[in-house]
């Protein structure tokens, strides 16, 4: 299997979605500082949204978590529906190996994509907005070291039910074998999610996070059961 995830990667070029993701957490650091540093009439540094460390935080998880459940849903375009809309998987089931094991290591890839990007994203961003706010006092009060376990925990956690949640998209891209409804169903997905109703946000319910995480993993996990008697064309 590791063999090939290696072989999909070289063969899909997906290092080279690295500069995608490196531009992205360039564009979530700039929106972070806007919020942080900027209020909704513009009156400058040290009156943004966020007034507790808590706050940037869970802001930051939000707008990450969202940013990748899309980034991945572009992933699985390219390493699954693409491939299904253009045919040229069939030519890929020629191959002597079996094709649950073609498809899973696609779909581990995306997941373990989705993971990595949002761990690390979350990590680095938070330690830059940390670093700065030590000079710029813009989050009033101190950080206390103590949480810090606490949220590599939760950073954890939202990685991986976010990249269970990055698989539901294929549900609809296999059944429509289009890549713009498997990307249009990850922004409604993250729409919905990251909704505010009043105090209410769905996205910030484990129990929910945990839900639609498990049905991504059913949706990839029955794909790629069923794919031995599917029909490809």
């Amino acid at each position: 299997m590791l063999k090939l995830i290696q072989l999909e990667i070289r063969k899909n070029k997906l290092a080279g979605m690295l500069k995608g993701v490196a531009i992205a957490n360039l564009a979530i650091f700039a929106f972070m500082l806007l919020l942080t540093y900027v209020d909704s009439e513009g009156s400058g540094s040290g009156s943004g949204e966020f007034k507790t460390y808590a706050e940037m935080f869970s802001g930051l998880y939000v707008l990450v978590k969202a940013t990748f459940v899309v980034f991945a849903s572009v992933v699985l375009s390219k390493l699954v529906i693409d491939e299904y809309k253009n045919n040229t998987i069939t030519l890929l089931f020629m191959y002597p190996i079996s094709r649950k094991k073609l498809l899973g290591a696609k779909i581990i890839i995306v997941f373990l994509f989705t993971l990595i990007s949002i761990f690390v994203s979350d990590v680095l961003i938070s330690a830059l907005l940390i670093g700065l706010n030590s000079f710029t006092h813009a989050i009033p009060g101190q950080l206390d070291l103590a949480v810090i376990p606490g949220e590599m925990i939760r950073i954890g956690a939202d990685a991986a039910y976010a990249a269970g949640i990055g698989l539901i998209p294929l549900y609809i891209g296999m059944r429509k074998k289009s890549v713009p409804a498997t990307i249009v169903a990850a922004v409604l997905l993250v729409s919905v999610s990251a909704s505010d109703f009043g105090n209410f946000q769905p996205g910030n319910l484990v129990g929910f996070s945990i839900f639609l995480s498990l049905l991504g993993v059913a949706i990839a996990y029955l794909s790629i059961r069923n794919i031995e008697q599917k029909d490809i064309a």
